[in-house]
């Protein structure tokens, strides 16, 4: 057994939904996580994909206890933390920590930059005024900002340098566990570029453990170890960054990599895209059985519509929750070696 940092069993989150002013009365549930199990390994990172509304965010924040689950189990460092207290949960916070989406609306507009990073110290009484200065602006080093920023307001900073605030915020009280919803998503290319080199360059020095969420799939895979690909609140498939991009077995996984733009022209116009038909069901009532059976290129009515498929070994480390995974990849190595191979002889 690795040495295993995270375990997540069976986690779900419901949403009421309510009907009257006085006297509310639930009359159905947002299902934006159901039934989520992973684990995660000590200076791992899990890259987290899915279309907007898959619950990414909404699982990051159970984990993070910013939100109570509905059911199941969070076990960090062996301990279920699912359920505990916020003052049983006081010690633990200082271990998991979370950098936000939006640069601009996660930091005080009012707090200077000093106070913003220094905060978590104080809370947890982590030295004197004069020591929590010095951490911060060590940290404002280490993060690539100047440490005499100390002293400036957010909207005096880019909103990569709003981010890196971010990052050293999460740093402050030497986390085991980052969530990163999303950091780069809000940033220039360029900008992307040097925060997640920074990023990988911190989980190396501070030996850090990552849960890194996105939406750009070739962002994941530079950065993570292993994917997990969500859909409707469930996960679709997890395995290791090069199986999963080299032969992905569940269709929708597949369709998400066929639409990623491909530099060389000749190999774009050779690869089979798979195209999806319609749109995401409602999480408030999701289809049964596979909730992408509507969907589904593969789809085989008595199956797909009737049963909810669990998670099987398809390799690997490598798991797929379909009745039908992909037996190959619309382009494999050796059709991409035969596209390349006229122009070499050219």
């Amino acid at each position: 057994m690795a040495d295993e940092l995270l375990r997540v069993e069976n986690l779900t989150k419901h949403f009421p939904v309510t009907r009257g002013i006085v006297f509310q009365k639930q009359i159905a549930a947002v299902k934006a996580v159901d039934d989520v199990s992973f684990t995660l390994n000590r200076g791992e990172t899990l890259g987290v994909v899915g279309e907007s509304g898959c619950g990414k965010s909404t699982m990051a924040r159970v984990i993070m206890r910013l939100l109570d689950p509905t059911s199941g189990s969070v076990t960090f460092e062996g301990r279920d933390i699912s359920r505990l207290s916020r003052t049983d949960m006081r010690p633990i916070r200082r271990e998991m920590m979370m950098i936000f989406q939006d640069p601009y609306a996660s930091l005080n507009p009012r707090k200077r930059v000093g106070f913003i990073v220094g905060e978590a110290l104080e809370v947890h009484k982590s030295g004197t005024d004069a020591e929590i200065k010095r951490r911060v602006q060590e940290l404002l080093e280490v993060v690539g900002l100047n440490p005499e920023h100390y002293n400036r307001f957010p909207h005096e900073f880019s909103g990569g340098q709003r981010q890196r605030i971010g990052i050293a915020r999460a740093l402050a009280v030497n986390p085991k566990l980052i969530v990163c919803d999303e950091p780069v998503s809000a940033l220039d290319v360029s900008v992307q570029a040097q925060i997640l080199n920074l990023l990988k360059d911190l989980q190396g020095e501070f030996g850090l453990t990552y849960i890194f969420i996105a939406h750009d799939l070739n962002v994941v895979r530079y950065i993570s170890d292993r994917v997990m690909v969500m859909y409707l609140g469930k996960v679709a498939e997890i395995a290791s960054a090069a199986d999963l991009y080299a032969f992905p077995r569940h269709p929708y996984t597949g369709a998400l990599l066929s639409a990623v733009p491909i530099p060389d022209p000749r190999l774009g116009r050779a690869r089979k895209p798979i195209v999806l038909e319609g749109d995401v069901p409602n999480p408030i009532n999701p289809p049964d059985g596979c909730r992408f059976h509507p969907r589904c290129p593969r789809y085989q009515e008595g199956v797909c519509d009737a049963t909810i498929p669990q998670p099987v070994e398809v390799g690997s480390g490598h798991t797929a929750a379909c009745f039908f995974p992909l037996e190959r990849w619309p382009m494999t190595a050796d059709e991409m070696r035969r596209v390349e191979e006229p122009a070499q002889a050219s």
